[in-house]
């Protein structure tokens, strides 16, 4: 190549000089992004999710939930902790009116305080919470990559907009997750969470009793277990006190079980049902329901997690790290 084709020397060196002060921190997440400063976090998040768990086993899924609800509001940011005095954050918006589980993260954000202060962002710490979540339900342990920043702005129309309600067909959630480049397949992964958890008989009521506004039920779900269902949550009465595990008889336990359980009855969730509305997610259930052991799904599961926790995050000098996770913005 001729030294016409070749960039001024000065440029060079410019360039260079710029990847270097970036540095990794700045350019993307990564693994063990505390090694330096903090080396003692993930050890610190692990130790107060397992005494946080011991006293409420039941946070386990929500805070599952919270990971998911984050990232899909304005990216992985820490904003779903803000709060607002006129009730117009996150939080408060319909999808995130049952969730349950800021206090724990603030628990863990104030001990890593006390040992790191001004280090460890709340994006992180909802990251690592949620996996350590699904590991104390006897599922996997996973690599979480960090060097997330904290938002500071909450808007609660952004979650009722951007996450997918529980009536959703199948085309309404690829939609929402195509949004965040998240494909079928992560599509089928990711909602092996409802592995564990519970849900108020409001989320799914509409599927038994209105499904299409005549009055009817879903044509969809298991007649048995409809039911069931029926029983645990009549047409009135009830349906703000009642909770119905999302997988029967593995609620808190994260296994294949959830995937059987779709496979077999349609899910509880009509989102749960529409996976068997796709090739490829059906494909998918099919494959999980059947596995002989949950090695494949758990390497699934972290790889998506991993890639959704991804999803337009801050770093280097965007955002913040604040002291408490759950300050007011107004």
């Amino acid at each position: 190549m001729s030294r016409g084709h070749e960039p001024p020397p000065r440029l060079l060196l410019l360039v260079l000089a710029l990847l270097v002060a970036a540095g990794p921190s700045e350019a993307e997440l990564v693994f063990g992004f505390y090694n330096a400063t903090c080396p003692i976090a993930e050890g610190v998040v692990f130790a107060e999710m397992r005494a946080i768990l011991q006293e409420d086993p039941t946070l386990a899924p929500s805070l599952l939930r919270m990971h998911y609800h984050d990232c899909f509001v304005q990216g992985c940011d820490g904003s779903v902790m803000l709060r607002s005095r006129r009730g117009a954050a996150e939080r408060d918006a319909t999808p995130n009116r049952s969730m349950r589980g800021f206090d724990a993260i603030e628990r863990i954000k104030a001990r890593l305080e006390m040992l790191c202060p001004l280090t460890v962002s709340c994006a992180d710490i909802i990251a690592m919470a949620a996996r350590d979540a699904v590991h104390l339900s006897e599922g996997p342990w996973y690599e979480v990559e960090t060097g997330r920043r904290d938002g500071n702005v909450t808007v609660a129309e952004y979650a009722a907009n951007d996450l997918a309600p529980p009536d959703s067909n199948i085309v309404d959630v690829k939609t929402f997750f195509s949004v965040k480049s998240l494909n079928s397949r992560d599509i089928a992964v990711l909602f092996g969470s409802h592995s564990i958890g519970t849900s108020h008989c409001a989320a799914f009521h509409k599927r038994l009793y209105n499904f299409t506004g005549d009055m009817d039920q879903d044509p969809s779900l298991d007649a048995r277990y409809a039911r069931r269902l029926r029983k645990l949550c009549p047409r009135t009465g009830g349906r703000g006190r009642t909770k119905v595990p999302i997988d029967p008889g593995s609620g808190f336990t994260f296994d294949l079980s959830y995937y059987r359980h779709v496979l077999a009855t349609g899910g509880l969730f009509q989102s749960d049902g529409s996976l068997l509305h796709d090739a490829a997610t059906r494909g998918y259930v099919q494959k999980m329901a059947n596995a002989s052991s949950p090695d494949e799904y758990y390497k699934d599961f972290a790889a998506a997690m991993v890639k959704m926790g991804r999803t337009d995050v801050l770093h280097g000098r965007q955002g913040e790290v604040r002291a408490s996770c759950g300050v007011f913005v107004d």
